[in-house]
């Protein structure tokens, strides 16, 4: 039997995750001063953070793939450095959100703080093999993410049912 408001709600639910992939999309790229710049936070990669941690149904590794790919366009890296950080990063949220019996703030905190620091570092390995750099403000854009995470948790979670 279909409930038809089952049916609004997923439609809905669908439309805020894409909304809020178009809104993460445009403050990173959104201009700012060089030194501001350097403390941009991840917010692509928070916002898919928080959807593979709420709403694993619908955000998996193919979106991550995906939102990996447009971040690499929209971020004028090399094709598939930020994808294929993302897929891991999504494997890995995954695999430890099976573990965590009740996710909290603060666990969810910690695994998203965790899900970043590993996409920066296999960022940081990429561009070490592929392109000999290793850009050390990154670190900044890091920490800004993980101490702004709980921002978009709370910005995100009224969204979730």
């Amino acid at each position: 039997m279909s409930y038809p408001d089952s049916e609004n709600a997923t439609v809905l639910l669908i439309a805020t995750i894409i909304l809020s992939f178009v809104v993460a999309s445009s403050l990173n790229v959104y201009p700012l001063s060089p030194s501001m710049a350097t403390l941009r936070p991840m917010v692509m990669m928070m916002v898919l953070t928080f959807w593979l941690l709420f709403q694993p149904r619908y955000v998996g590794v193919f979106t991550a793939f995906t939102i990996g790919l447009i971040a690499d366009l929209l971020m004028d890296t090399h094709l598939g450095q930020q994808a294929f950080a993302a897929v891991i990063v999504a494997l890995l949220i995954k695999i430890t959100s099976i573990y965590v019996r009740q996710l909290n703030t603060l666990s969810a905190w910690l695994i998203a703080s965790f899900g970043l620091v590993v996409f920066q570092l296999i960022l940081w390995i990429l561009q070490m093999f592929i392109q000999n750099v290793f850009i050390a403000q990154s670190a900044l854009s890091l920490l800004m993410s993980i101490l702004s995470w709980p921002l978009v948790l709370f910005t995100l979670r009224k969204f979730v049912r």
